[in-house]
């Protein structure tokens, strides 16, 4: 998610919920308190989030074993074993 978008929905967020909250205790002091509380929390639950992804992304995956597949279909020169069906519509390249 682009950091525009996200601090944009976060201050729409916290901005909502300090009108919320100053409705509903008509206090200037509690709601920026309450409104600070808020936005520590936010901040809390998207590094965790992000930490998690990150956390899971470094585990051992399928993208490792499909890396060691292929390089067992290569031959010594680095070229793919066996011949690959050539797509239809699709011309051979001039480099070849």
């Amino acid at each position: 998610m682009p950091f525009p978008l996200f601090l944009r929905g976060f201050v729409i967020t916290l901005v909502v919920f300090a009108i919320a909250n100053y409705a509903i205790t008509h206090s200037l002091f509690t709601t920026i308190v309450n409104t600070v509380i808020c936005a520590v929390l936010v901040q809390v639950g998207y590094f965790a989030v992000i930490l998690l992804m990150v956390w899971r992304s470094g585990a051992p995956n399928k993208n490792s074993a499909d890396s060691k597949d292929q390089e067992s279909t290569l031959a010594e020169d680095g070229k793919p074993k066996g011949k690959a069906a050539p797509l239809p519509g699709v011309g051979r390249s001039p480099l070849r």
